[in-house]
């Protein structure tokens, strides 16, 4: 009975560990301004519910992700040619996606600018296509996943949970912040912000082109 005891103290005690490694890994990634960040920014204008619905899409892509790692797929995601393919191809398409934004920029700062599509939808796409998002799932996450594989399936569900708890409330906030506060900056600041935004957008995705076309040329 102490043996045991014993065991499932060591057993919390390495979960917690590696739960509160998983915390802070996360916030150091969605703490850095990227593309969902801008997209939080930019669908906040309408509803506070922007981060959280921000969040779903990316939890539609990231789930499979997470289990094709778990049951030994990480090596697909650092082949050359998937990298390549997913920069060349993403990075046309988030800059797609913000020159679409700097467009609408008039039309959202009047709170009329009608969007293509959802923002779940969005989400979703943005994490799709963001070459980075699936290499760091191949590394870093592939590390993490490693340490909690022991514990099946249950370990996999408290990792994924404190992670996409993470992203929930950094987007929820910047979300609930931007909405109940972008009034009050006025229709040219408003504009000033979804041109910054579409840029951004812009910027990683030419970063993610090029970083395709090094891959290729080497």
């Amino acid at each position: 009975m102490v043996f045991a005891r014993a065991d499932r103290s060591v057993i919390m005690t390495f979960m917690l560990t590696t739960l509160l490694s998983v915390t802070v890994i996360s916030f150091s990634g969605v703490l850095m301004p990227g593309p969902m960040f801008a997209l939080t920014l930019s669908r906040s204008y309408h509803t506070p519910w922007a981060g959280a619905q921000i969040v779903l899409g990316h939890i539609l892509v990231e789930l499979p992700i997470i289990l094709l790692i778990y049951f030994g797929f990480a090596g697909f995601f650092e082949l050359i040619w998937v990298q390549i393919l997913l920069s060349l191809a993403g990075g046309v398409m988030i800059v797609y996606m913000g020159l679409g934004m700097i467009k609408a920029r008039r039309e959202a700062s009047q709170d009329k600018a009608s969007f293509k599509h959802n923002t779940v939808v969005s989400g979703a796409a943005m994490s799709a296509l963001n070459p980075f998002f699936l290499v760091w799932w191949a590394t870093v996450g592939a590390m993490l996943v490693m340490k909690v594989s022991d514990y099946g399936l249950a370990g996999l569900g408290a990792l994924a949970a404190t992670h996409w708890l993470v992203d929930l409330a950094w987007l929820c906030l910047i979300s609930f912040i931007v909405y109940r506060t972008h009034r009050l900056w006025g229709s040219r600041v408003r504009e000033l912000v979804f041109i910054g935004c579409g840029l951004l957008l812009v910027v990683f995705g030419v970063y993610f082109i090029i970083s395709g076309l090094k891959l290729w040329l080497a």
